[in-house]
């Protein structure tokens, strides 16, 4: 065993993960890798967003697969157990097992980065194969290939981060050309290559000069509908999860919508709705909905596009922040490519990287659930080249102080200027463009309260409803009205009985104890004039 040939590192990692009180069981993943070992079809590059259980699912195939430790203990109560094939390939073959986030120490240039791989292997392969006199100082494909011909050993790779070169700070475009001309030297058309299995956030640059590695089929989760249900949690693993949560945990906080509310959304190729796993377990693990979103390099770098390309994307920022998708040629995004300019491929990078979803039915992004969209209202606060919406951000907090306050007169000159700014998404013609003004402006709000849309609400569907988080703080529910008086929407609210949302059924004790304030927003087509009113009901 090494330190990359037959590992044990995969099998301590993913047997850690199955003892896990909120292990999810995906090995049936495996049953779908069989089919694909020694054919021209066996390189696999599975591309997801970070966090989308990528590691997890390497170290199960590396564990399944490899000779390193007897994993019968580990997968006889899994789903694969029950594939007819199981005891055929269970740690049946040598893995080379490759993590391309790590790194040697004080690396600083590309050559210490690749070295690490290459010599770590070679020494390997000359301690499992000490009769070949293997030189330490040949190329790796050379030593592999010298072993199939005496040997007939063939090997599984699992290449885990395959694409984290991409984001070195010592890494030059040279680089980043000599790495793939690396691992298409490894794998390409090589017979001692049984099976690989590569996963990463970036797919594979085909089109360009990532040609190298085009015998690998890509799956990603927008556009490929294989492998979808493997990555990320679905509404009926997480019930699993919940279930296990509320009976283990002294006093469970979390309702079992917010979880839903805050890290569901991401859409799948084939229309289904997958939640982010690792924010889920940590959700559950803490006993506290948060967000669990980390910053890093990649992440930050596209909101820096963003605010460098405004004209492009300032537009549909403003209506994804307010809860609207927008339309577009979603592209292909891959690892060389170069400096992102044009709003198709911005979002297109954006989803995948995580950051929005795409749904393929529609042609539409969006940012996909409350996790996501506090990131993007701390973006739309900070970053002035925003403009207008910038702009637009930084009132909501005086909007809701209004709000909460009674102070009409305020409101209403807010909402004037919203409508009087530059933007061109306001046409005045339709509650839409209204609907979206009422988000910008209380943006602010989705610090304290949990927001909702057209949300059912005693006999119909009320416009905005701001649920508190803190129970006894001052509920809101706001209708809007075109053409009409902020009057006739305080009476829609009255006679479709919204309230009873925060008041609870007769009998029961209510579970918002603070202020229920009806808030009615009308806009004047004619005279370009904006009325609100506040009651308390």
């Amino acid at each position: 065993m090494g330190m990359f040939l037959d590992s044990k590192v995969p099998f301590e990692s993913y047997k850690t993960a199955v003892s896990g009180r909120y292990f999810v069981d995906k090995s049936k993943l495996i049953e779908e890798l069989l089919f694909a070992l020694g054919t021209e079809e066996r390189f696999y590059c599975i591309t997801r967003p970070r966090r989308f259980g990528k590691t997890i699912m390497a170290n199960m195939v590396g564990t399944f697969f490899g000779k390193a430790a007897d994993a019968e203990e580990i997968f006889k109560n899994l789903e694969i157990s029950r594939c007819k094939h199981y005891r055929s390939y269970l740690n049946k073959y040598h893995v080379i097992y490759i993590d391309f986030s790590q790194v040697p120490r004080d690396c600083s240039t590309y050559l210490q980065y690749i070295s690490r791989f290459q010599n770590g292997i070679n020494q390997d392969l000359a301690i499992a194969y000490p009769d070949l006199e293997i030189e330490i100082s040949d190329s790796t494909w050379d030593i592999l290939t010298a072993v199939f011909q005496k040997t007939g050993d063939k090997f599984i790779f699992v290449i885990d981060e395959w694409d984290a070169l991409f984001y070195m700070p010592f890494v030059k475009e040279e680089d980043k050309k000599a790495y793939l001309l690396f691992l298409k030297s490894l794998l390409k058309g090589k017979v001692y290559a049984e099976f690989v299995y590569m996963t990463g956030i970036l797919p594979i640059a085909k089109h360009t000069s990532g040609s190298e590695l085009n015998m690998f089929l890509e799956y990603d989760m927008a556009t490929k509908v294989k492998f979808s249900e493997f990555f990320g949690f679905d509404d009926r693993e997480v019930d699993n999860l919940y279930q296990i949560y509320v009976e283990d945990t002294g006093n469970p906080r979390i309702e079992r919508k917010e979880l839903s509310l805050w890290y569901d959304g991401y859409y799948t190729a084939g229309g289904s709705k997958m939640y982010n796993p690792r924010s889920v377990v940590c959700a559950l693990t803490n006993n506290q909905i948060s967000n669990y979103w980390t910053s890093s390099g990649p992440y930050d770098e596209l909101f820096y596009y963003i605010q460098n390309n405004v004209n492009d994307l300032r537009d549909d920022v403003a209506l994804m922040a307010a809860g609207e998708p927008v339309e577009i040629k979603l592209e292909g995004y891959a690892a060389t490519a170069g400096q992102l300019r044009a709003r198709n491929q911005i979002c297109s990078a954006m989803v995948v990287y995580g950051l929005l979803t795409y749904d393929q039915a529609s042609g539409q992004v969006s940012i996909p659930n409350r996790e996501l969209m506090m990131k993007f209202n701390d973006l739309l606060i900070s970053a002035e080249s925003l403009g207008y919406v910038h702009r637009l951000a930084r009132e909501s907090a005086r909007m809701l102080k209004a709000t909460i306050a009674g102070d009409t007169e305020t409101m209403a000159e807010i909402f004037e200027y919203a409508h009087n700014t530059e933007s061109p998404i306001l046409s005045r013609n339709s509650e839409t463009e209204l609907s979206a003004v009422v988000n910008l402006v209380y943006l602010a709000a989705r610090d304290k309260y949990r927001v909702e849309r057209e949300d059912k609400a005693g006999k119909g569907y009320v416009d905005f409803i701001f649920y508190p988080e803190n129970k006894a703080a001052d509920a809101i529910i706001l209708e809007l009205k075109i053409d009409h008086t902020p009057d006739d929407a305080i009476q829609q609210i009255k006679d479709e009985n919204y309230a009873l949302r925060f008041k609870g059924k007769l009998g029961e004790v209510p579970k918002y104890t603070g202020r229920i304030l009806a808030v009615g927003i009308s806009y004047n087509r004619e005279t370009k004039n904006h009325s609100c009113k506040i009651e308390i009901l």
